[in-house]
């Protein structure tokens, strides 16, 4: 299953600040216990830190991340974070009377470079960057003179670089003299169109790996550039549309964004459309496959057996646990935003109940 960590979490954690906190990032395939003799090491030097309270924070929070590490028998599948650190009480207390507190997770995508810092804050950019749209859409706006790269994630357009092409204009003059320096022209732009294609490659194949192509500029160069195959082949299969615009280069980008809101409004809703047909096509099958309900698919997340999960923009649903003061018996509900606050009042105002935390599984 796709597994995404909630952004809100990773706001939280970032915001620990004052106290001396301990980060791993694990990459998948790297042993374990080459990163258990690491954080070992470090706690031999721990042992030097004057400070005796900051010496029994970093001391404690290294030893729970070994004691954490010791129970995988080998790396995730995609890697591995391990927050921990000695935090505030949530009902306050004086210095000192921190506790420490282990975060693990399971991060969304590979993780490629171990980390390790024992710092004054969680550094959580990493987890950030891969929670981000992978829905980019590139976009390349070229005429003979001038062209530019941008790409489009979530709602927001980035111009990557821009480039002159140093092709002569065209040449008025007649005679022998017009035909040598069309040849030439035409070389450069031959040249000119290479440079491009390459360059759209290292871009949108190797950098930034887009679902769709949209090509814009004034002029005949783009339906030029398109109609003669200069890009590789899986980027002329992602072409989306060629778009009539005033300008290339980075301008260019950004009258295309403007002019393409259709297109891609279009784009989206045929990728929703074939994942919403699968669901159904599941479902009508019996197959077991494809489910739908909020309690049905709770189920299948704490059995572990979900492949993907459709979810709309706003679910506007929060999860509450309570927890007995007597028995230590733990409630759960899954109710409205707007019973959040009135359910967390009733709790605490009766005798055997009180809110241990609220927590959202969305913005």
């Amino acid at each position: 299953m796709e597994k995404y960590f909630p952004s809100g979490s990773i706001r939280k954690i970032g915001l620990f600040v004052k106290w001396w906190l301990v980060w791993v990032y694990i990459p998948k395939g790297k042993q374990l216990h080459e990163v258990i003799t690491i954080l070992k090491e470090e706690q031999g030097t721990a042992d030097n830190i004057k400070s005796d309270l900051t010496r029994t924070h970093v001391v404690d929070s290294l030893s729970k991340v070994v004691q954490r590490l010791k129970l995988y028998k080998k790396t995730p599948e995609r890697g591995l974070v391990i927050f921990c650190g000695a935090l505030p009480r949530e009902e306050g207390g004086p210095l000192g009377s921190e506790i420490v507190k282990v975060f693990e997770i399971d991060p969304p995508k590979d993780l490629k470079t171990f980390l390790y810092r024992c710092d004054d804050h969680f550094h959580v950019d990493i987890l950030k960057d891969m929670l981000k749209d992978d829905n980019l859409i590139g976009f390349l706006a070229i005429d003979a003179k001038d062209a530019g790269w941008g790409i489009l994630y979530g709602d927001k357009v980035q111009v990557l670089k821009e480039t002159s092409s140093g092709v002569a204009g065209k040449h008025r003059q007649g005679g022998q003299s017009a035909k040598r320096f069309q040849k030439l022209r035409e070389m450069e732009l031959t040249y000119y169109f290479n440079r491009i294609a390459q360059i759209t490659r290292e871009y949108f194949i190797d950098i930034y790996p887009i679902k769709g192509l949209i090509i814009s500029g004034p002029g005949p160069t783009k339906e030029e550039f398109v109609n003669d195959n200069y890009l590789e082949y899986r980027l002329q299969d992602m072409i989306i549309s060629t778009i009539d615009a005033s300008y290339a280069g980075s301008e260019g980008i950004r009258e295309a964004f403007d002019k393409s809101a259709d297109i891609l409004s279009n784009f989206r809703l045929v990728e929703e459309k074939q994942i919403v047909e699968k669901l159904f096509k599941q479902i009508n099958s019996n197959s077991g496959l494809g489910v739908y309900g909020l309690n049905e698919i709770i189920n299948y997340l704490k059995n572990n057996v979900v492949d993907t999960i459709i979810l709309t923009d706003k679910i506007g649903l929060r999860r509450i646990e309570s927890k007995c003061n007597r028995c230590n018996d733990t409630q759960e509900k899954i109710i409205g935003l707007s019973f959040v606050i009135s359910n967390k009042d009733r709790n605490k105002n009766r005798s055997n109940f009180w809110c241990v935390r609220t927590w959202f599984n969305g913005n």
